[in-house]
């Protein structure tokens, strides 16, 4: 009987860690502006992301400046200036900016919120290339609005289902980690032997993180496969990569603990038998 109950619940186990591995992320670092903020901040960096965000900003912006017949030059100037300005320390400034100004907007995207979009609104960089270029004495450039523009970086045609089984596991938050650590310990002590269980228990929690890996691929895949013509899907790629890198950590961080549990206590018997 204690050898069937520690089965279980090291089976138990490794169905907990992908599960509590995905309520702590959803509650602790999606639900954290700091640890999104943080998240995104990367992506500043990436050409695709930076493309998204050059044309959209421009798209926008053209022909919103009455130039009169230099207005085709204006047009191009600011395009030539949004690229040189992508590759600076004020648009990584005004990207961290643009991402806290919109963690509640996500937020609410994956929980309450309608629509099948996560976006992200662009103002803050709009606002550091008008004061830079003024700064510059461009011509014109104090007559670029500021606008709140919101750029589609993700769409999911079934987001909202997805909406219930995030809010579910952001609920869940700490607390699945905590019954997953309990439920590992209590395998270890219902058994009749202990060292077998450790090597067992281990392999349990392998065995979960390759279940987490395959989670995450799964998510990337149902999230890319289908995306719409106007979303760019590199820009995506990254967004979700960079979203879910500390999934992807704990997965390495639980197989490698999980294996050297069980490589530790294998090595302890072998030891132990040794005249």
């Amino acid at each position: 009987m204690r050898i069937f109950l520690s089965a279980v619940l090291i089976a138990l186990v490794a169905l907990l860690v992908p599960t509590s591995a995905i309520g702590f992320w959803a509650d602790r670092e999606l639900g954290n502006a700091d640890r999104y903020t943080a998240a995104m901040s990367p992506l500043a960096g990436n050409p695709a992301v930076q493309g998204v965000v050059v044309s959209q900003v421009t798209r926008a912006l053209s022909g919103q400046i009455d130039a009169g017949p230099f207005q085709g030059g204006v047009d191009s100037l600011l395009g030539e200036a949004l690229h040189s300005f992508a590759g600076t320390p004020a648009y990584r400034t005004a990207w961290d900016a643009a991402n806290r100004a919109t963690h509640a907007a996500f937020l609410e995207a994956l929980t309450t919120g309608d629509g099948d979009a996560v976006t992200i609104d662009l103002a803050p960089v709009i606002a550091q290339v008008r004061a830079d270029l003024v700064a510059d004495e461009v011509p014109f450039a104090d007559r670029i609005p500021v606008t709140h523009l919101s750029v589609k970086v993700m769409e999911y045609d079934n987001l909202g289902a997805l909406r219930k089984v995030f809010r579910m596991f952001q609920i869940a938050g700490v607390w699945l980690p905590v019954l997953t650590v309990l439920l590992a310990a209590a395998a270890i002590a219902v058994a009749v032997r202990r060292r077998r269980a450790v090597v067992a228990t281990g392999l349990g929690l392998a065995v979960g993180a390759l279940l987490l890996w395959g989670a995450v691929a799964f998510g990337r895949s149902l999230t890319l496969d289908d995306l719409p013509a106007d979303i760019d899907r590199r820009a995506a790629e990254a967004v979700y990569d960079a979203l879910t890198s500390f999934l992807r950590t704990t997965a390495w961080v639980v197989l490698a603990i999980g294996l050297a549990a069980a490589l530790a206590a294998w090595l302890m018997g072998r030891l132990r038998r040794t005249p």
